[in-house]
Formats: C-alpha cells, structure tokens, sequence
C-alpha cells in the first residue's frame, strides 16, 4: 500500500464510503481504485486527485496532504544517478537491493534519517539561492 492509498481508504472509511460507492461517483472501477489504495497502479493523474479531493470534500490542509501523498506515492520508482558521485550510486543501487529485506522499524529508521539529511540539504539549497538573489 501507498502513503496515499492508506490515507484515501482511511478517509473513505471515516466517512462510511465503500470502495464500490466511491469508484462509481469518480467514474472508474473498483478495481482501479482497489489497485491505486494497495499501489498496484502509479500515481493519480492531476485530475484523478482532484476528483478525489472533491469527491472526499476535504479542504486545505487535508488537500495539500493528499497532493504530497500522491508526488511520494509511485510504487515502481526510477531513480537516475546519472552525473552524480559513486557514493549516490552505492545508496540508490543498495536502497533497491535491501528494501525488501528490511523490516517496519528498519524502513522507518532509514526513513527517518534520510528526511532529516534532505531537510538540511534543502535549508542549503535555499540559503544558496537567498545568497545569489542577495549579490
């Protein structure tokens, strides 16, 4: 299952929508939406999500969430380290080889770190470009 697909079938559940009543209203089966909960299928299009979003009537903060949901949510992920250092290589070629091994508190452990190594990065990243706007 997907970020996204969980929080879709939490809403629907929440709200006492059945998968059938759900995928009717959107006009799709229940099967793709079946898939797209379990993340048998790839992201939804723009449109899809909003139709979801709409058809869930969720607002704001829950939206916003649902779009982010959705940009982490492609189950067959390519990644290219094409141009970048061999260290990146190694990361993104062992993530790929392990990720099946590893169990929910590892998953979440390397998760964890790597979203704490990605905020700073991107604190550096914006402090570049404040600095070059700056000049």
């Amino acid at each position: 299952m997907t970020p996204f697909g969980e929080k879709v079938r939490a809403l629907r559940r929440e709200r006492n929508i059945t998968q059938q009543d759900m995928a009717r209203a959107l006009g799709v089966s229940s099967a793709y939406l079946s898939a797209l909960e379990h993340g048998r299928r790839g992201r939804p299009t723009w449109a899809m999500l909003q139709r979801i979003i709409g058809y869930l009537n969720v607002i704001w903060d829950d939206a916003e969430e649902l779009e982010r949901l959705a940009e982490l949510s492609d189950p067959k992920i390519v990644v290219d380290t094409g141009g970048l250092s061999p260290v990146a290589t190694r990361l993104a070629n062992r993530l790929a080889e392990s990720i099946t091994s590893l169990n929910g508190e590892e998953v979440a452990q390397v998760l964890d770190t790597l979203e704490r190594v990605s905020l700073s990065a991107e604190a550096r990243r914006k402090a570049r470009l404040q600095a070059r706007r700056g000049r």
